[in-house]
């Protein structure tokens, strides 16, 4: 990562030592080690966590939710009698138990599971998943949060993560993990013969466009649902936790100092159901284990770096270059003299607090710097004619969101290049 980051020219690494810095990057959580330096921050500055993140990465908490696309899953033992009801209730179901503290997961017999084993929960497997040529495989999601209320998600859109299992999935067999358990010394995409002739010296497609063309040739079948799938469950889960992540966030002394991304892993099965199995709040960007990745992952962190202003246009966090006229919309509206105590006119430049500024000169900054990226929310803007609030689940936006989601609207009246599709 500091590789990349020299690239781009900054200088050395001074944060221990100093208290003038511009990015902190960490792997782990940085807000109880070193909490009066977070307090302390100054406006530019940039860290690369999210205060509240856990409610997303950590294991129990996700696989526990009950949102869309989770498979379901029992936190043990509080809930041991509602895991054994619902096991009898579906004898041809398997299981697998997990833990926050070891990744090592495995499918067990009912008999040989710990039912008493405190911080782990068990959940269904999927017995039907998607495979190339015989193989197993989970696809990552590379997703970046760039601000909480109000909510703003990008996927990285150019590619994603292909990683299979090392051993075709049948025959099956339960005592080998190779068969079902996506581990460190996955198989490679370009070592799967459906894929090799995408992603050989001829063709060189990325893992997006070959599952893509693998899915359309010789399934016959449409992926884009697929894709659409995987986009709104990411949306769900941080809609989910959103209001922990503001609560959070109220804690320091500039909400917009934070970004994080993470990766959502998915497992697909035969029929294009997509399943959430886990987010990773620090994913592996290193291609020492496969140098073939290097290119993706140099890819993906340019993007996030550039999206965020870490570098390029904005560099710093500095949004000074944008104008109070880049934000401004409905203009025939806002021309005239409007009461800021209707909807309509909360958009409009004497309506908009010093935060409003702020946060749509941001939004505005992401869009210039996206890139490689593609927001999911707030929800793309197809056409001049779309309305996302009529679509929406109301009842799950806060005001923040709401206004954004309209400013997105009006921008794309304004100027179609603000449309995306």
């Amino acid at each position: 990562m500091f590789y990349f980051i020299h690239r781009f020219g900054y200088s050395k690494e001074v944060f221990n030592s100093t208290d003038d810095w511009d990015v902190m990057w960490a792997h782990d959580y940085p807000f109880k080690k070193i909490r009066e330096k977070m307090l302390a921050m100054k406006p530019g500055q940039k860290v690369n966590k999210f205060p509240g993140s856990g409610f997303i990465t950590n294991k129990v908490n996700l696989a526990t939710s009950g949102l869309k696309n989770v498979p379901q899953a029992f936190q043990i033992p509080d809930e041991k009698e509602q895991f054994l009801q619902f096991a009898k209730e579906h004898p041809d179901m398997m299981f697998v138990q997990k833990n926050n503290n070891h990744r090592g997961i495995k499918i067990e017999k009912m008999e040989n599971l710990n039912l008493d084993d405190e911080g782990s929960f068990i959940q269904e497997f999927i017995h039907n998943p998607l495979m190339v040529d015989g193989y197993k495989f989970d696809i990552g999601i590379y997703t970046t949060l760039t601000s909480v209320d109000p909510l703003r998600i990008y996927v990285h859109y150019n590619d994603v993560l292909l990683r299979f299992c090392p051993t075709k999935y049948h025959p099956f067999d339960a005592e080998d993990r190779d068969k079902y358990v996506v581990g460190d010394d996955y198989l490679p995409s370009w070592e799967v013969p459906s894929f090799t002739k995408y992603m050989d010296d001829k063709a060189a497609f990325s893992f997006r466009d070959t599952l893509n063309a693998y899915i359309i040739n010789s399934m016959k079948m449409d992926p884009n649902k697929m894709w659409d799938e995987i986009y709104s469950t990411i949306v769900e889960v941080y809609q989910n936790t959103e209001t922990h992540f503001a609560k959070a966030v109220r804690n320091y002394p500039h909400k917009d100092a934070f970004f994080e991304m993470v990766r959502f892993d998915f497992v697909i099965d035969d029929e294009l159901n997509v399943y959430l199995m886990e987010a990773n709040m620090s994913p592996n960007l290193s291609s020492a284990h496969f140098s073939a990745n290097a290119g993706l992952y140099e890819e993906v962190v340019d993007a996030l770096l550039r999206l965020v202003g870490v570098v390029g246009v904005g560099q710093h966090g500095n949004t000074d270059a944008v104008r109070d006229k880049d934000i401004l919309v409905s203009p025939e509206l806002c021309s005239q003299h409007c009461d800021c105590s209707l909807d309509e006119c909360q958009l409009c430049l004497p309506c908009l607090s010093p935060q409003d500024v702020s946060v749509l000169k941001s939004a505005w900054a992401e869009r210039r710097n996206q890139g490689s990226t593609w927001r999911i929310f707030p929800p793309p803007v197809a056409s001049p004619q779309t309305d996302n609030l009529q679509s929406a689940d109301l009842s799950k936006l806060l005001p923040s969101n709401k206004k954004l989601i309209r400013w997105y609207q009006e921008k794309c009246k304004m100027d179609r290049t603000w449309c995306d599709v």
